[in-house]
């Protein structure tokens, strides 16, 4: 815990110096500087935000520059690109990112915990598309001519791949223990820590539950249990306000929290994820 805070701290002090730096460039040079921000500005007059935003993370992926990696990431998020946008943007840019980088993006999406990019949130998405590539290419020939040279090494992929496979064809996830619902008083709420998931959890009757993930879903912003006022819930990064009974978003945005299936066995409330 006391890692994690150093290094929020560290990356505070790192935003703060780097403004006072651009500050300082601006007041000694203003017949310079400003004209690069004016230039960084027209950059982009055509496209449209989301484009604009989404060729900002893969210039930052190509750069490896995490802060400004997961701030474009959020910004493209806002104006509308899904997941799946990201994803195929990333791998479109594989012949100048290479691997490395595309795996190096992944890994910080995944440690952000984006609901919109869990398998579960993926597979109807993938649904479609995944059917039309299993589909045989049309030129006959041409896929015969390749057939022979790839056999061997089709059959040495499909061996490690078996299992992730079988991964994926589970649609929900992984159900989580969450908390006992013994004691848990009807229409109370309650801010739940779970396996690396936060969770704001709320009991509307005896049998009558919601389980949604405390990421706003217009930054990704972790709200804290102290945002919750009643039944409202309130991001503390733009205003948008949930109703935790529902998960409904009631004021500023226009998107919900991300809500999570859940059930009740042996006295234990199980969400899955």
């Amino acid at each position: 815990m006391w890692r994690r805070y150093d290094a929020a701290l560290a990356t505070r002090a790192r935003i703060q110096l780097m403004s006072e730096a651009l500050t300082y460039l601006l007041k000694a040079r203003p017949d310079a500087v400003p004209h690069y921000f004016a230039f960084l500005k027209a950059c982009g007059t055509y496209l449209d935000p989301k484009t604009r935003n989404l060729i900002s993370v893969i210039t930052k992926v190509d750069a490896q520059t995490e802060r400004g990696f997961k701030q474009y990431l959020k910004r493209a998020l806002a104006e509308g690109c899904s997941p799946m946008e990201v994803l195929d943007a990333l791998l479109m840019a594989f012949p100048t990112l290479g691997l490395t980088k595309i795996v190096w993006a992944v890994d910080i999406i995944l440690a952000m915990g984006l609901p919109g990019f869990d398998l579960a949130a993926l597979a109807p998405q993938a649904g479609p598309e995944s059917a039309a590539l299993k589909q045989p290419p049309a030129p006959a020939q041409e896929f015969a001519v390749l057939k022979q040279p790839l056999a061997q090494e089709s059959a040495v992929l499909k061996q490690p791949l078996a299992q992730e496979s079988a991964a994926l064809k589970q649609p929900l996830g992984v159900w989580h223990d969450v908390l006992a619902t013994r004691g848990f008083l009807v229409g109370d709420t309650q801010h739940v820590d779970c396996d690396g998931r936060s969770l704001f959890v709320h009991r509307a009757s005896a049998k009558d539950w919601q389980v949604c993930d405390s990421l706003c879903p217009h930054q990704s912003t972790n709200i804290p249990h102290l945002a919750l006022q009643g039944h409202r819930l309130i991001c503390p990064k733009h205003g948008w306000t949930f109703d935790v009974r529902s998960g409904d978003c009631t004021a500023i945005g226009d998107r919900g929290l991300t809500r999570w299936p859940h059930r009740v066995v042996k006295g234990r409330l199980l969400a899955q994820w």
